[in-house]
Formats: C-alpha cells, sequence, structure tokens
C-alpha cells in the first residue's frame, strides 16, 4: 500500500485556536478522535482587556479564555501546534495541510477556525485604541461606557445600524457620518427623533490619553468632546490557505466582503471541511463563536462515525466475499 493510502494521523485537524477551534477541539476530544490544533496565537479579540455577555466568564479575559480551552482541551487528548497552516489540500486518503514551518500533518477532516482581521480607516489615533477607546460591539462594551458621550464612527451603510444599537447604551450619541456621505433625510430624521446629532465634517484625526478617547478633530478644525468611538472595521477572513479546494462562498451585505458558505452544522461545501466562528460569520461574538464551533465539532465526529461503519462493513464484505 502506498504511504499516502495509509490511514492519516489525525482524525482531525483543527486550524485556529480561539473560541471556535478549541470549542470544536474540545468535541471532538471527548469523542475520542485524534485531533491536532494549529493556532498562530492571534486571535481577533486580543486586543480587548475583558470579554462580556459570556456566561459563566463575565469579565475573564480573552487570553484566560483560551488557557483554559487548551488546558480542557489537551484532558481529552487533544495536541497544539503553534504556527500557521500555509496550505490545505486534498490527498488520497483524506486532506493533508503545510505549514509555513514546512511541516506536514495528514488528516480525515478539517476545520477552519481561524478567525479574522478587522482593517481600520487610517486616522491617526485610532487603531492604537482599538480595543479599548476604540469599540466595534456595544454588546461586548456598552454596559462599560454607558450614559457617557459615544461617538459612532461611520465606514459604511452599516454603520447606521451601529449608531441605533449604540443608542441603547448612552443618550449622548453622535454620528460622525463623512465616510458615507449625505444620510438620507428619512433616516437622519429618525436618528434625530431619539436625540443623535450627526456630524458631516470628516473626522481626521482620534484624540486621547493613552488608550482612552477623548474627542475628534475634523476638517474644519472643530474638536468634539466624546468618550469612546464605535466603528467597524473592513472583516478579512483568514482562509486564504483553503483556497485550493475550492469552496463556496458568498457576498455579505454592506460591503463586508466575499465568506465561506456553511450549513447549519458548519459545513462547506467540501465533504471532509468545517468551518466556524468568525471565518464565516464577521458578526459571530465570543458565545456564538463557541457554539459553532460545538456543533461543527460533534458534526465533524458524526461525519467520522459514519466512515467508520461504512469502512467496516465494507471491510466485512470482503471477508466474507473472501
Amino acid at each position: 500500500m502506498k504511504a499516502e493510502q495509509r490511514e492519516p494521523e489525525w482524525d482531525a485537524i483543527v486550524v485556529g485556536g480561539s473560541a471556535a477551534g478549541l470549542s470544536a477541539a474540545l468535541m471532538l476530544g471527548r469523542a475520542r478522535r485524534r485531533v491536532l490544533v494549529v493556532d498562530a496565537g492571534s486571535p481577533r479579540n486580543r486586543f480587548a482587556a475583558h470579554m462580556h455577555g459570556v456566561l459563566g466568564q463575565e469579565g475573564v479575559s480573552p487570553t484566560a479564555l483560551v488557557e483554559t480551552g487548551r488546558r480542557e482541551a489537551a484532558g481529552y487528548g487533544v495536541q497544539f501546534v503553534d504556527g500557521t497552516v500555509r496550505v490545505a489540500e486534498d490527498g488520497v486518503a483524506g486532506l493533508r495541510v503545510t505549514l509555513e514551518s514546512g511541516e506536514t500533518h495528514a488528516c480525515r477532516a478539517l476545520v477552519v477556525a481561524t478567525g479574522i482581521s478587522d482593517e481600520l480607516p487610517e486616522l491617526p489615533g485610532l487603531a492604537e485604541r482599538w480595543g479599548t477607546g476604540v469599540l466595534h460591539c456595544p454588546y461586548c462594551h456598552g454596559w462599560e461606557v454607558r450614559d457617557r458621550h459615544l461617538g459612532v464612527l461611520a465606514t459604511s451603510p452599516a454603520s447606521l445600524h451601529q449608531v441605533q444599537m449604540v443608542r441603547q447604551w448612552s443618550e449622548r450619541v453622535t454620528l460622525f457620518a463623512a465616510r458615507i456621505g449625505e444620510v438620507d433625510p428619512q433616516v437622519s430624521a429618525r436618528l434625530r427623533a431619539r436625540g443623535v446629532e450627526i456630524v458631516n465634517a470628516e473626522v481626521v484625526e482620534v484624540l486621547g490619553d493613552g488608550d482612552q478617547v477623548t474627542g475628534v478633530r475634523t476638517a474644519d478644525g472643530a474638536v468634539v468632546e466624546v468618550d469612546a468611538i464605535f466603528t467597524m472595521g473592513t472583516p478579512h477572513p483568514h482562509d486564504v490557505f483553503v483556497a485550493g479546494l475550492g469552496l463556496d462562498r458568498a457576498e455579505l451585505p454592506f460591503g463586508a466582503g466575499s465568506f465561506l458558505t456553511v450549513d447549519q452544522m458548519g459545513k462547506t461545501s467540501h465533504d471532509r471541511v468545517w468551518a466556524a466562528g468568525n471565518v464565516v460569520n464577521p458578526m459571530a461574538n465570543v458565545p456564538m463563536s463557541i457554539g459553532a464551533g460545538a456543533m461543527a465539532g460533534s458534526a465533524v465526529n458524526g461525519a467520522l462515525v459514519e466512515a467508520d461503519f461504512a469502512a467496516a462493513e465494507a471491510a466485512q464484505a470482503l471477508e466474507v466475499r473472501a
């Protein structure tokens, strides 16, 4: 038998070791599967000091969640390697994953949980305060800045939804709308009905003290004092390593970009590839990603169970014929 036709060393390789990936790995480890997690160590939420809205983990740091998740998964035999996957491709008996280091691993199934990067507008003072004074998700951080003067820096039409959400946490909200052009009069009237101020002058600088925001400077020289800024970056999924597998994709609304499509169990258009977390849904928070990872992990095990029984039946049939 040729070497590439032997049973792969791993039942599943999970690429990405944050909330979604560790959740998938935990489910697979508890199912007594041979699991390898490949992790680059750069989760999307690494800029935040605390997670919120995560039941049972309220206020815990993202780093602590990963450390706990690794320890829990390792308790069920899951193994880890630090690194980045360069390419995943089909093999004779499964899939083959090649790391940037040149190291290769073979598996029967692949879980993509590599997340995204948020490309922020090039604006002085913005990126360096991401995750502290510059925020994205009001469910994650709204309570911490409640009743303060909040700014929303519009970057796409989706920002008009974001500013309505932010208004729930404070009566003092200012929309900086220059980057999306003139706001429709009906939308403008709707926002002003709840006291949202609209500033049309372009923001040229975010002002602050350390990692906290104190205001913005606009192109006309004015300074508008705000205590925090909510904005939306352009999401870039970390999925180039599976490009050669020809997985189905779809364009998300509001120009968010092209993302892998999956079914309710996280399965892609490839029979051996699943995906979960922000790499398929940039709006998913930590608990949503944990749930998606758990679903994908259990679905992978279910598919492997079916394959194991099919192989056993085929082997038995050969014995009978012999």
